[in-house]
């Protein structure tokens, strides 16, 4: 059931584009926002109030990487995994991560302080390595600098 702050959202939304159909994404963000990920029974909410299939949400849900289908941490790091970044050490940074924070791609610690993602691009290829942690994004990274940024970070 989606609470009366997400459906008049959802409603904003779907006024702004021709069919409901079309607000799918926007929807799916405001739920996600809410609630922090989108459980099978908030897709099914979402997919009847838009009037759409469960099965066609859930196929935009599970086509982007930042809509998120399990429970995710209280501070979501993407990591980007350009070519960019790839040539300029991001395997250091993910290989100090890993050993950081104990977890891999896709995992959150034990304590929901961080779940790991990665990310094709950030859009700061002439910074690389780049990350981003929640809405902040983090350049021309470097292993020393990864443990201070963490720590503020709660």
């Amino acid at each position: 059931m989606l609470t009366a702050e997400e459906i008049r959202k959802i409603d904003h939304e779907i006024a702004l584009v021709p069919v409901r159909k079309a607000a799918c994404i926007e929807a799916l963000k405001i739920v996600q926002e809410h609630r922090g990920w989108i459980s099978d029974e908030s897709l099914l909410a979402i997919a009847a109030h838009i009037e759409m299939s469960a099965e066609e949400l859930d196929s935009v849900a599970t086509f982007y990487n930042l809509i998120f289908r399990k429970p995710v941490g209280r501070n979501i790091i993407l990591l980007c995994d350009s070519i960019s970044c790839y040539v300029m050490g991001y395997e250091q940074i993910y290989d100090h991560l890993k050993a950081r924070l104990n977890i891999k791609f896709g995992e959150t610690t034990p304590d929901a302080r961080f779940t790991l993602l990665p990310n094709a691009c950030l859009g700061a290829c002439d910074h690389a390595p780049t990350l981003m942690i929640n809405h902040d994004l983090y350049k021309d990274l470097t292993i020393n600098e990864l443990d201070e940024i963490l720590k503020t970070y709660k």
